[in-house]
């Protein structure tokens, strides 16, 4: 199923993007395998795009992206960095959710039962608090991240910059990419690209063919500079937000241009090998041999969602005590961008101190830096964005984040 990679830039990284689609819900694991998925691909039986498949589908295309996809590999670390189990009396915390599908309470325990919930880790200071898997997963199965591969792509951009590939957040872009050079590009700076306000043209209207979303979503290097070079300014650099799936593959342009290579090699030596993750895992390819996508679609398990948390929540500092990230990186990127006082560098921010980064179908990395706690999600959503699901696993992250601080009196 190499048309998987379709879906790459399309729809599925919009993080606040509504998909109406009409799919089919499943109350029991599935008993659908690699195999006989490949055959109902070959046959036609089944939708090449993970969009429109069955959420019994589904489960099995987001865990094996590498039978279906073109991916490079993400080694795990020599030294994996471990966890102590601590179990906490997490599942009998209350929630409760008032919006346009209703009032509803429920306990994190009856959550951690919903057939969308694949795989959720909560870990506090070094302690796996709560660990819960689908019958179908474990702590290992790597999972499709979506829109959470942008934070990553942005940690990036911090290491290059640590280690002199870039010399500064306010370098224009056309530093690295010259042939933007007479375009409104030529004006933006790599903190534009990641506040996501350049200030360029941009339709993300996915209902319309003609859109930039729809012509150039997937796009990557030369494509990809191409379609932008040709769109006119209508705000200045920094002034305005306007989530743009063009741009976050930029950033992984701009970031192959400075290091002249791939970037699955530079996270592997700065990222999986440094943070120490434990399983193997997948960035997916604009095709064959192709171009990782800046904004999207690592594969990773659960517990090295966490760990890539915990690299941030220690502000670019690897267990070892090297630094891979420049001093106070993460305090930048978790800063409000002027342009939207919720978004920083490519992370969502709280009002409250607290920040994630989000896929759609409900994939999460959740940070709490005031007590230390970090929150990995693997998720099948009916839907992209916009269900009960989604809305109640967000309530979810608050609620144990707030009963963690209530426990220590924050």
């Amino acid at each position: 199923m190499l048309l998987f990679y379709r879906l790459v830039l399309l729809p599925i990284v919009a993080t606040g993007l509504v998909i109406a689609l009409s799919v089919q819900a499943e109350t029991s694991p599935p008993v659908i395998t690699v195999e006989t998925l490949r055959a109902g691909l070959q046959s036609g039986e089944v939708n090449d795009n993970p969009l429109f498949q069955t959420p019994a589908q589904r489960r099995v295309t987001f865990a094996n992206i590498e039978q279906f996809a073109p991916t490079r590999t993400l080694i795990p670390g020599s030294s994996v960095l471990t966890f102590q189990s601590t179990p906490a009396s997490l599942e009998s915390i209350d929630v409760a959710v008032d919006d346009d599908f209703g009032d509803r309470r429920f306990t994190v325990a009856e959550f951690l039962q919903r057939k969308d919930l694949m795989g959720l880790a909560v870990v506090q200071d070094g302690n796996i608090l709560l660990e819960h898997y689908a019958p179908d997963h474990g702590a290992d199965t790597p999972w499709i991240s979506f829109s959470v591969t942008k934070s990553i792509s942005s940690m990036l951009i911090g290491a290059a910059i640590h280690d002199g590939y870039i010399d500064s957040i306010d370098d224009p872009v056309v530093r690295y990419l010259p042939r933007l050079r007479g375009s409104a590009y030529e004006s933006v700076t790599l903190r534009h690209l990641l506040q996501m306000a350049s200030g360029v043209a941009w339709s993300e209207d996915y209902a319309n063919p003609k859109s930039d979303v729809a012509i150039a979503g997937a796009a990557n290097g030369v494509a990809l500079t191409a379609h932008l070079a040709q769109k006119e300014r209508v705000a200045e650099p920094g002034a305005r937000f306007n989530y743009n799936t063009g741009e976050a593959n930029l950033v992984g342009e701009v970031l192959r241009a400075a290091l002249a290579n791939a970037a699955t090699p530079y996270a592997n030596e700065k990222l999986w090998q440094g943070v120490g993750m434990a399983s193997t895992a997948y960035w997916l390819l604009d095709r064959p041999q192709g171009r990782e996508t800046g904004g999207c679609c690592i594969a990773a398990s659960v517990l090295d969602y966490v760990r890539m948390g915990v690299l941030a929540l220690n502000d670019g500092v690897l267990p070892s005590g090297e630094r891979v990230l420049p001093e106070g990186w993460m305090t930048l990127s978790t800063t409000p961008s002027p342009a939207l006082p919720n978004y920083g560098f490519m992370w969502w921010l709280t009002k409250d101190e607290r920040f994630y980064v989000s896929g759609i179908f409900g994939q999460k990395i959740f940070i709490d830096p005031l007590t230390h706690t970090v929150i990995g999600v693997h998720s099948n959503a009916e839907k992209a964005t916009g269900t009960p699901y989604n809305a109640d696993l967000q309530a979810v992250l608050i609620g144990i984040t707030d009963a963690i601080r209530a426990e220590q009196g924050l």
